[in-house]
């Protein structure tokens, strides 16, 4: 059996949903109030109707209860009103108690029955004494989610070195593992103040055009490759996959790009050491900046954080 499914975002923190949509008809940028078994929340339609296999769908997945009305807008504004409250309240008692923590948001289910706080922390904290405080305060049920950092730049937005609003607040559902491998095939300069974004991970951009270079780069030779030029013998410095041409340092010490189809690879059993050696002092200066700038992205790379489920903790 089939039913009629729309693609809505939660406000707040940002998570994308496929909610049934029965008698209804959305369009893209419609607000609705949507449900679950759980809880009721304000969501913005981001994805047109469309017909799914109700056996695709979770037992206890979302369903849009109603078209936003100008009641539903006026909540709205009062639960935004509440939340700014409880986040003062919130930051006052962790002051208090010394917790070692960052509140990032609050946030109210639409019917109020729950509040949630979202917080990042170095380590893992016992906050049952905070819950306690704030249960007492605000008698709803509360609820402290630990996020990561990157989870933190979705739920507050910014903007990104493009000029644009962040991709991971704008649209993308979920992070996607990023390496430093991806900038080295970008050919882009290894220093992570330039590949890493506002919450200090590297750019999930950079997995966008990995597909397109790695096809491109599959019938291209690859850096360090002794080869032949129409100039003379040669090994390859850098390639350029776009354009699809190779930047070879020749024998004479100089540089010279040639497209593809004007270099022909040397076997490795027919190769000849003709490249002249560089200085020591200019190798090991070198190695050691290189060493250095794999150190960092190495610990940028290990950094990164997974992707953030509201339904986990």
């Amino acid at each position: 059996m089939q039913v009629k499914v729309v693609g809505v975002k939660l406000r707040q923190a940002g998570t994308f949903e496929e909610c049934v949509c029965k008698q209804l008809w959305l369009d893209c940028g419609d607000c609705c109030v949507v449900t679950s078994k759980k809880e009721e929340r304000f969501a913005t339609v981001v994805s047109g109707p469309r017909m799914v296999d109700s056996e695709k769908l979770p037992s206890d997945g979302w369903e849009v209860v109603r078209q936003a009305t100008e009641r539903d807008f006026e909540t709205l504004r009062e639960n935004e009103r509440l939340e700014q409250e409880a986040f003062d309240v919130c930051q006052r008692l962790i002051r208090e108690r010394d917790l070692p923590m960052k509140l990032v948001r609050v946030e109210y289910t639409f019917d109020r029955c729950q509040s949630m706080f979202y917080f990042t922390a170095e380590t893992r904290v016992d906050f049952r004494e905070l819950v306690r405080d704030l249960a007492h305060q605000f008698r709803t049920r509360i609820e402290l989610k630990q996020v990561g950092v990157r989870d933190e730049a979705k739920i507050l937005g910014g903007i990104g070195y493009c000029g644009r609003e962040l991709c991971c607040k704008s649209f993308l559902r979920n992070f996607q593992p990023v390496s430093k491998k991806m900038a080295r095939d970008q050919n882009l300069t290894l220093n992570p103040s330039k590949i890493s974004g506002i919450c200090g991970r590297l750019l999930c951009c950079l997995v966008y055009e990995q597909a397109t270079y790695e096809d491109l780069r599959r019938d291209m030779p690859g850096e360090g490759t002794n080869v032949e030029t129409p100039s003379g013998p040669g090994k390859i410095r850098t390639i350029n996959p776009l354009k699809g041409t190779i930047d070879v340092q020749l024998e004479a010490g100089v540089s010279k790009a040639f497209d593809c189809s004007e270099v022909e690879v040397v076997k490795a059993g027919n190769a000849k050491e003709r490249q002249k050696a560089p200085a020591k002092g200019q190798q090991k200066e070198a190695t050691q900046e290189s060493e250095a700038l794999v150190d960092e992205l190495e610990e940028l790379e290990e950094l990164q954080e997974e992707t953030f489920d509201p339904e986990r903790q």
